[in-house]
């Protein structure tokens, strides 16, 4: 039985074939067997190139279709010189053949010409039309030598199409895999010998979404990779940590929204993205998302993101915006409990994720509560301990001292978290302000009361509000507490009543931190189309620990009869209260005798009613409201799902939502606003571009195809600008990325251009 040889090639060669390889450079081509060089020609000699490629094949070292693939020439052409080999031997490239008639058309000064045109990168057809001349001719003139086709990195011709890559890759199926083309780093990352396999890139043409690498910049000063390996550990195989979390984030950024749709996408193109030959598969990938997230790896890389992004804009942090979301569970391995979801105004299923943003609505972190105890309890037992250690450039103990009225941070919440006890604790305790809308504000404030106020929002808008303020005092007791009362005057005479404990804040600010809320709605909506954040990224559920508190069932059933009960003697109360004040004529007897029975039929249903309540009261107040999960009965216990993966894959998201929103913040202009900006990058990440390597320059040129306007390649060209001023190395090479349009005027140089006649 005929035994495989391990195809080993030095390293920047490209294979030909099984046991051939070549390595490429500007000026110089050799041909390696194995790691033995054979053959080595100039990188601009065609008649060198024709007899090794024929030799190569005569030989039986590699096939027809070896060098179709690999140099991109035709069939017929790879023919053509190994007849002319097996016919006359290698003299017969060198002979010249009297009988065969020289061109006339090209001259010496047409040849010059021609050559200048080849030279600064334009095409066959191009230069065959600039000069008048038959494409026939102009081909003639290059099989002949008479004329070089310059294939450079500077000229943007050189590289790989769609095509020949999808052919070579479609050939790798018959190894060790699709797009497997590096054999030996897979062999070695296979046996344990190679940690990690390196990033290296080749010329790539039309690569889809090439213009995702755009992003990268952004990603790297939102610190994607920044401390990863110490947080979340190193992998083994042949992928990385750092190109599992940039394919990762390059999917998001391309709404790739589950790992299940790679299936229908080339891996090798993929891989292009990367500097690899190929992407993870479905299986790998989650297995590397398991590893990354075991333990409680996830959510320490996520705090210390978080913490990051609060350092690097103390501003943003000092005023924070907390909400609630409820991602609807729909499987059938457990029971969550229902929750009220506002935006289908349904009781559904589900986890509560309270998020933290900051006033433009970029996110902090993410707090997951399975077991959802509410708003307050949230920010008293998990949000507030976490933000008095994170957030940055908080007050002194003696400037908190000396200013009675200064605050270490703000929080801006909704109704939910209406609480004058809440408010009261957070400025005693931890002198931390709270802004949100007053409940049962009650009657209206003279409109003489209101001036107009000119104020700007977080998002640098202008806007004017009709404003009134007052001292309130809200609570009853020992919760009361005076806060300042901020009413808002709309145009329809409406008035929206906000409190705040931020006592040292102007007014206007108040009311335009409260009034920027909507932001977390615009958020939530945004990251739920495009980011899928409730998207199930695992399957399976983990047990609660048994001391953890959830609500007794028991004590939920007798709070919803409760409340059924309330509502049927309110209604009856109403309805008794009608009758009694519209009594029938008492001279018709048929009538006020039924009117007679109806209102005491009315009264002793609401007195069963109210009996019936009061036994209800009585055994709600007997019946614990929470109790522990271990206490549960077996057919109302529920179970959390896993949390691994979603946690990972939520931080990559928020990395990729802060980096989206940092590019989209270069892109708004006069014409550009944030919603336009955003639509704009949306194409650019799903474009097709062109990665050039210049490993003599040290540059990665990133050519994105053009948009498809003229106004939008404008602003592209700005935005690459900026990103190319931050001059950032693709991680794990020496490579400088480069950001430019594919333009065909800017492959002119030395004085050719192209005519005005085309």
């Amino acid at each position: 039985m005929p035994q495989l040889i391990l195809p080993l090639i030095p390293e920047g060669t490209t294979t030909i074939g099984d046991l051939v390889s070549v390595h490429r450079s500007e000026k110089r081509w050799t041909y390696f067997l194995g790691l033995h060089p054979i053959y080595s020609h100039n990188a601009d000699d065609k008649l060198l190139f024709r007899l090794t490629t024929a030799q190569l094949i005569d030989s039986g070292a590699c096939r027809y279709r070896d060098i179709v693939e690999t140099f991109g020439v035709s069939k017929s052409a790879v023919d053509r010189s190994l007849r002319k080999y097996r016919t006359g031997g290698p003299a017969a490239f060198f002979n010249k053949n009297p009988g065969k008639r020289k061109a006339t058309v090209l001259t010496p000064p047409v040849l010059e010409k021609a050559q200048s045109w080849l030279d600064n990168g334009f095409s066959r057809k191009d230069a065959a039309e600039e000069l008048g001349i038959l494409p026939d001719t102009f081909r003639k003139a290059i099989n002949d030598g008479r004329l070089q086709e310059r294939q450079t990195v500077e000229s943007g011709r050189q590289g790989s199409d769609k095509s020949s890559r999808s052919a070579r890759d479609a050939a790798a199926a018959e190894g060790i895999g699709t797009a497997c083309t590096r054999v030996v780093d897979r062999t070695l990352a296979s046996t344990g010998r190679l940690d990690g396999a390196q990033a290296r890139f080749e010329p790539c043409l039309d690569v889809p979404n090439g213009g995702v690498l755009c992003a990268l910049p952004a990603l790297l000063a939102n610190g994607l990779l920044e401390g990863v390996e110490p947080l979340l550990g190193k992998i083994k195989g042949y992928y990385t940590v750092f190109q599992i979390l940039l394919l990762l984030a390059f999917m998001a950024l391309c709404r790739i929204k589950a790992v299940e749709r790679l299936e229908g996408i080339s891996p090798g193109e993929l891989g292009n993205l990367l500097g690899l030959d190929r992407s993870p598969g479905v299986r790998c990938l989650r297995e590397k998302m398991d590893a990354l997230s075991a333990g409680n790896a996830a959510e320490i890389w996520a705090a210390h993101l978080s913490r990051r992004w609060m350092e690097a804009d103390p501003e943003a942090a000092g005023t924070l915006y907390i909400d609630g979301h409820v991602r609807v569970y729909h499987g059938s391995l457990t029971k969550p409990p229902r929750r009220y979801v506002s935006r289908q105004r349904l009781c559904l299923r589900g986890t509560t994720d309270y998020w933290i943003n900051d006033a433009v609505g970029q996110p902090f972190f993410m707090v997951e509560k399975p077991v959802d105890p509410g708003l307050l309890k949230t920010l008293e037992q998990d949000v507030v301990p976490r933000l008095l250690k994170d957030v940055p450039n908080q007050p002194a103990e003696a400037a908190l001292a000396g200013n009675p009225h200064l605050c270490r941070f703000v929080l801006v919440f909704d109704r939910e978290g209406y609480s004058p006890a809440f408010f009261g604790k957070m400025w005693r305790d931890h002198r931390i302000a709270c802004i949100t809308y007053r409940k049962h504000p009650g009657d209206d404030w003279p409109v003489e009361w209101f001036s107009e106020q000119t104020a700007t929002t977080p998002g640098g808008e202008t806007v004017v509000m009709k404003l009134a303020e007052m001292g309130s005092l809200v609570g009853t007791g020992k919760d009361a507490l005076w806060v300042r009362e901020i009413r808002k005057l709309t145009d329809s005479g409406h008035q929206t009543s906000l409190i705040s404990t931020a006592y040292g804040l102007l007014h206007d600010r108040i009311a335009v931190r409260m009034f920027s809320r909507w932001c977390q709605e615009n958020f939530f909506r945004y990251m739920r189309q495009h980011f899928e954040i409730d998207l199930l990224c695992e399957y399976g559920v983990i047990e609660f620990p048994d001391a953890e508190q959830v609500v007794n069932p028991s004590w939920r059933e007798l709070d919803r009869s409760r409340n059924q009960l309330q509502n049927r003697i309110r209604y009856r109360r109403a309805r008794f209260a009608e009758m009694t004040m519209h009594p029938e004529d008492e001279t018709d007897a048929g009538k006020h005798g039924k009117w007679l029975k109806k209102k005491s039929e009315l009264l002793e249903e609401i007195e069963n009613f109210e009996h019936e309540l009061s036994t209800i009261k009585g055994k709600i107040k007997e019946t614990k409201k929470h109790i522990s999960w271990g206490e549960l009965a077996d057919k109302d216990k529920f179970h959390r799902l896993l949390p691994g993966r979603k946690r990972l894959m939520d931080t990559i998201r928020m990395a990729a939502y802060r980096s989206e929103t940092a590019m989209a913040g270069l892109l708004i202009g006069p014409s550009v606003n944030m919603s336009d900006a955003r639509g704009l990058l949306q194409d650019l990440f799903t474009t097709d571009a062109d990665i050039l390597p210049d490993v003599e320059t040290n540059l990665l040129r990133v050519r994105v195809h053009n948009a498809s306007t003229p106004a939008a390649n404008r602003a592209l060209s700005a935005l690459f600008d900026e990103l190319n001023k931050a001059e950032v190395e693709y991680p794990g090479t020496n490579l400088r990325l480069v950001y430019e349009l594919v333009n065909k005027q800017s492959f002119s140089r030395a004085g050719v251009t192209l005519s005005s006649q085309r």
